[in-house]
């Protein structure tokens, strides 16, 4: 159920609004095994919000419904309001949902710009012979396009690898340029899958700085599922916790962090 709250501002002076996305009773199976089991909660405008939970908690599978990769065989999706009807990934991502994958899908052959390019592939109206040509709608169509990623290069301060090809690249700045590419298809809704993992301490600081201004200067919503806990304790606005396709928690960072189940199940230290 939607919280009766519909708007609030965090500590830190951020515009929280209402719901965005709501997930009701959602249960995902595979074959006999139950990924997630009749899970709820909800997404609000302008918000990070984490999902954790140890390695096999559905985590990943709780994505993937979200992002349509995966159709629950019980539950419900609302996106602004609206029951939304069983849909493809692409028309998922039409509706302003984008997100970056646990591990890296990159074209690596190409260049980082191209790359990013790719993010913008819901944006071209144009017609095949159109683009082919070259001219007038599809000239103008094709440099708004340019335009709009360049602005993405620019605020990661990715520069200077713009024209890199991406198998070249470093591990964390593929991570970095994957987000480009989700940020390119200007999402109200950015989905990331562990954006941290196999990072170093400083890749990690540089990431969560990017995060926390895409939430604030885009206003885009970002939910996020990340093993880093500090970081989860640091980034986000509310966190749901997930243990054996259950949900066990769910609120404010500090409201998790003091929740005796989520202490036992995922911390692995009980109190006495």
């Amino acid at each position: 159920m939607n919280s009766p709250v519909e708007h609030y501002v965090t500590t830190d002076g951020r515009q929280i609004g209402g719901v965005m996305m709501d997930l009701r009773d959602i249960t995902l199976r595979f074959g006999g095994v139950e990924a997630i089991k009749a899970i709820s909660f909800d997404i609000r405008e302008g918000e990070i919000r984490a999902i954790i939970g140890p390695n096999g908690a559905g985590k990943s599978s709780m994505l993937n419904v979200i992002s349509g990769f995966y159709k629950p065989q019980q539950g419900e999706v609302y996106f602004r309001g609206q029951k939304r009807p069983p849909l493809k990934p692409y028309q998922v991502a039409r509706q302003g949902v984008a997100r970056t994958f646990q591990n890296i899908a990159l074209f690596e052959g190409m260049s980082v710009l191209d790359n990013i390019m790719t993010g913008r592939m819901g944006h071209i109206k144009s017609n095949m012979l159109a683009q082919a040509i070259w001219a007038g709608k599809a000239q103008r169509e094709e440099n708004e396009n340019r335009a709009a990623v360049e602005r993405i290069i620019d605020f990661l301060e990715i520069q200077a690898i713009r024209k890199t090809p991406v198998g070249r690249l470093p591990y964390g700045l593929k991570k970095r340029v994957e987000l480009a590419r989700a940020l390119a298809a200007e999402p109200d809704l950015l989905l990331l899958d562990e954006p941290m993992a196999g990072m170093n301490v400083e890749e990690k600081e540089d990431m969560s700085r990017f995060i926390l201004d895409v939430n604030d200067e885009f206003g885009t919503t970002i939910a996020l599922i990340e093993h880093d806990m500090g970081v989860v304790m640091d980034l986000s606005d509310r966190v749901v916790v997930m243990d054996y396709g259950r949900k066990i928690g769910d609120g404010t960072p500090d409201e998790v962090r003091n929740n005796q189940e989520v202490i036992d199940a995922y911390l692995g230290v009980a109190h006495d």
